[in-house]
């Protein structure tokens, strides 16, 4: 009966695979998360537009827009002013007033943008007024 030679890696061969493999991670890894940045970017000014269709939708509705102290959250909730709570056909929103891609929540106020009759944004990747790149503010930001 004949033995068959098993044949397997060596040590020195797979550490091999593994620099090729880390050297490979290396050039490619940086591209990769600067798409996630970018995805971040689009899926805020994504949801930026998709909460100002909710907003004017209600306020086709209702008449007007949400105060200051109602906020976002008025797209599902009912209004407490009961002249204008028979007019809410609401929740406008499925699931509840979303955080931007940074977990944080969005800017909203009453007082016109440049754009739009309201003010809409979110802060960017830094959560701070102003900035760059990915810190840059997205949505329709206060006048100044």
């Amino acid at each position: 009966m004949a033995r068959q030679k098993q044949r397997g890696f060596t040590l020195l061969e797979m550490i091999v695979v593994l620099v090729i493999i880390g050297l490979l991670m290396g050039l490619v890894g940086p591209r990769l998360f600067s798409q996630a940045d970018k995805a971040k970017v689009q899926t805020a000014e994504t949801q930026v537009k998709m909460l100002k269709g909710a907003l004017m939708t209600m306020r086709l509705d209702i008449g007007r827009l949400p105060t200051e102290q109602e906020g976002l959250a008025l797209l599902n909730s009912p209004p407490t002013d009961e002249r204008i709570k028979a007019f809410w056909k609401g929740p406008y929103l499925e699931g509840g007033v979303p955080l931007d891609p940074w977990n944080h929540p969005y800017g909203y106020s009453d007082k016109p943008s440049l754009e739009q009759p309201f003010t809409l944004y979110s802060l960017g990747a830094d959560g701070q007024q102003g900035g760059e790149g990915d810190n840059a503010d997205i949505g329709y930001l206060p006048r100044q």
